[in-house]
Parts: structure tokens; C-alpha cells; sequence
């Protein structure tokens, strides 16, 4: 019965990303169909990639003919801001045995701010809730990129600008995180520190630099946070 539940609360968390995530796929969907790769490509990248931005980019890699090292270089630059995600999720996810490589792998943005603030104090049931959260957003982003590899073959569209959803759904996120929270330290950090490389590196080659500056700044805050907690 516990179990019950604690799907349906994962369900019903997960509504607000359901909307999301079909529009999204389905935008990732039609993008994908009009460099020429159909349903198969669809559901197999987003089953075993699953990366939402990095999705997109992949599409223009594939299409483009990329190198595998410009491929990994690009993924690490996309995806990096998933080191310091993992480092607020360490002891969220310890403990949960054979899940937690699906819980590391399905770690999106999403799945990510609706975990954090779950409140489930005993860990089996944390555990258990993060994973179905996961899974089900995870079917969300299947279903909508094949509906919209679908309606890509059926229906043609100017996909000009609709890459840009993934922006709006970042901005999405962090404001609901700052309206959710009391302590903004972190948001700041992400903020300033991106400031300040895009500044000092310029806007090539900011990102690895900010990651690397906030994933520092982060961890440093954690340590604090845990000396004055004992304290």
C-alpha cells in the first residue's frame, strides 16, 4: 500500500514536467526528422542518452559529421553541470543500492529540483520515489520525441527558434527554485561565477571554466554548512 503511494505521489509530481517534456520531445522529435534520421533514432537517443540539451546538440554532430573527440568535448561542456548536481545529490542517493544507476543516469534538471525538495525522510522511500520521479519523466521525454519524429514525417515545419525551449525551460527552473527556496547561495554562485568567466574568457570558452569555478565554490559551501550544522 506504502508502495502505492508513493508512486502516486511521484506521478503526480511529475504532471508539471509531463507538459514540459512532451513539448520538448516533441520539438527534439521534428528537429531530428528534418537532418534526415526517423523514429528508431528517436526513442533509441532518448532511451539510452536521455540528455535533453545535449539531444539537440547531438543532432547536429550526427549531421555534421563530427569527430568523436569534438563529440566528447562538446558533451562534457553541455553536460558539466551535472558534477555539481551530483555533489548536492550524494547523500540524497546513498544507500539505494540497485537503482542508483538509473537514478545517476536519469538525472535531468527537472528530475533534479523536484528530488531535492522531496520529503521523504526514510531512505528506502526516498529512494523509491526518486526512482519512479525519474522513470516517469523519462516516458514523458520517449513518448513526446516520438510523437514528434511522428508528426515530422507527416507534417512539415519551420523549426527555426524552437531549440530555444530549452533556454525558457532552464529560466523555468531556476525561478522556481529561487521562489522555493530561502537560501540562494547557490543560485548566486551559478549566476555570478558564469558572469564573471563570460567576462575574463569570453564567450567561447566560458563554460568549462564557470563549471569549474562553481563546482569548487560549491563544495567549499557544503563543507561550511555541514562544520556549522555540528557546531
Amino acid at each position: 500500500m506504502k508502495r502505492k503511494k508513493i508512486i502516486k505521489a511521484a506521478f503526480v509530481d511529475s504532471l508539471p514536467v509531463l507538459t514540459g517534456y512532451l513539448v520538448l520531445g516533441i520539438g527534439f522529435g521534428i528537429v531530428l526528422h528534418t537532418k534526415g534520421y526517423g523514429v528508431a533514432w528517436a526513442l533509441c537517443m532518448s532511451v539510452f542518452i536521455f540528455a535533453g540539451s545535449m539531444q539537440f546538440v547531438a543532432v547536429d554532430l550526427l549531421s555534421g559529421g563530427a569527430t568523436l573527440l569534438a563529440t566528447a568535448l562538446t558533451t562534457l561542456m553541455v553536460n558539466i553541470r551535472h558534477l555539481f548536481y551530483g555533489i548536492s545529490m550524494v547523500d540524497q542517493y546513498k544507500g539505494a543500492g540497485a537503482k542508483k544507476p538509473y537514478l545517476i543516469f536519469a538525472l535531468t534538471d527537472e528530475t533534479y529540483s523536484l528530488a531535492c525538495h522531496n520529503l521523504y525522510q526514510n531512505p528506502e522511500e526516498r529512494h523509491m520515489y526518486c526512482f519512479f520521479l525519474s522513470l516517469f519523466n523519462q516516458c514523458y521525454w520517449v513518448t513526446g520525441s516520438i510523437i514528434g519524429s511522428l508528426l515530422g514525417a507527416v507534417i512539415p515545419f519551420n523549426t527555426d527558434g524552437i531549440d530555444f525551449s530549452l533556454t525558457a525551460l532552464f529560466v523555468t527552473v531556476f525561478v522556481d527554485q529561487w521562489m522555493s527556496t530561502k537560501n540562494h547561495f547557490a543560485a548566486m554562485t551559478g549566476v555570478l561565477s558564469t558572469l564573471g568567466c563570460l567576462l575574463i574568457f569570453g564567450k567561447n570558452v566560458f563554460l568549462i571554466p564557470s563549471m569549474v569555478v562553481i563546482t569548487i565554490l560549491l563544495t567549499i559551501g557544503k563543507r561550511f554548512a555541514k562544520e556549522e550544522a555540528h557546531e
